[in-house]
Formats: structure tokens, sequence, C-alpha cells
């Protein structure tokens, strides 16, 4: 098959990519673009490569939430998680320097330039428990649940700080984002309820 004109090319790579958000140099070739084209828009100026083989509109919005879609193209089997999943659920009031991700732990970590990354081993149903996809940019996103995202800073409280933990357990109570059952199985399942059982109690004795 012969290769479309590259004016073709020029204006299918900009319509796949305003319409998926992001998109992978081989899919992108698939559809017929030739990666000298990409490199070509790239030049002027007209696409960005946020990171190796990935395309997005220059004028894009960068945010907190395009950094996940980003994310979830490189790491597929990834989850969201932790700080950035408290964000994207807005039950925090932090600002993530990096995308935090959850991945098995025998999984081969992955290598991004960009965004920053900060990897989280998870082990069995701890990787599975309350995964939903949204999504992001066009992008299908995994990202833990609110309720399992407060249960998981509990467990990292070493990592992420016990008073995030404690933060994300009022706002979530606050917003109705977290339900107290959910809280409660999530915690049952991962043992460490023993940990969260006072927090959640004296939050609830504290905001009724």
């Amino acid at each position: 098959m012969a290769d479309r004109p590259e004016a073709a090319q020029r204006d299918l790579a900009v319509s796949l990519i305003a319409r998926h958000g992001i998109m992978r140099q081989s899919d992108l070739k698939s559809h017929g673009v030739n990666p000298a084209t990409l490199a070509r828009l790239v030049e002027q100026g007209v696409l960005h490569r946020p990171s190796r083989g990935l395309y997005e509109l220059a004028d894009a919005d960068i945010e907190a939430a395009h950094a996940l879609a980003e994310v979830a193209k490189r790491v597929p089997k990834g989850v969201i998680c932790l700080i950035s999943a408290l964000q994207f659920h807005e039950i925090t009031l932090q600002l993530p320097r990096s995308v935090w991700v959850a991945i098995g732990q025998k999984d081969r970590a992955p290598a991004i330039d960009y965004p920053p990354v900060r990897i989280v081993r998870f082990s069995g149903g701890a990787l599975t428990l309350g995964v939903a996809t949204h999504l992001v940019d066009s992008v299908p996103v995994r990202i833990f649940d609110p309720a399992k995202s407060i249960v998981d800073c509990f467990r990292f409280r070493n990592t992420v700080g016990l008073d995030i933990a404690l933060e994300a357990l009022r706002m979530g109570w606050r917003s109705r984002k977290a339900k107290p059952d959910d809280i409660v199985r999530y915690a049952q399942e991962l043992r460490i309820w023993s940990v969260v059982r006072p927090y959640l109690e004296s939050v609830v004795a504290d905001e009724g």
C-alpha cells in the first residue's frame, strides 16, 4: 500500500491525537503516519513528545490527570495508587511531584523519563482489590478507588506519612467518597484493620 501524502499524514496524526489525547508511535504508524512525519510535526511545534514513543498535541493542557494518562500508556498493568490516587479522587491537599503507581512484586520496573514516577510494589490481592478504570484524556487509567487508596496509605504510612493517611481518611469521610464499610472491608482483607480501626472510629465520632 502506497504511503499517504505527507499533508494527509499530518492531518490524520493531529486528528487522531486530538481524539485520543496521547498516542504511541506504533499506533500512529499502523494508521499510516510515518515516524518522519511525526518528527517534523515535533520540530514545527505542532506535536510534543513527552517521552520516547509517545506523542500529544503541543498545546495540550498538562495537568496532574494528564500525567496519569501518560503513565497508564507506559505501564498498562500498573495501578495509580497512594497520593496520586488521593489527588485524583480529591481527598488530599497534597500535590505529588511524581505519579505513584503500583506494580506486582515480580513485575519489571518501567524506565520512564517523563513524567516522574514513584514505583510501589503491591503483592497478591493488594494489587487487584478496589481497582477502577477511568478515562483520562481518552486513555483508560487504572486507579484504586477512594476507600482502597486510604487503606493503602495506612499500609504505607511509613512511606507517605501517617498525617497524609489521616487527612485522606477525614476528607474521604466528609465528602462521602469513601464509605466506612468499604474501608473496613479493605482493611480486614489486607490485614491492617487493627491499625486503621482506632483512626476510623475517631473520625466517625468527631465528624458525626
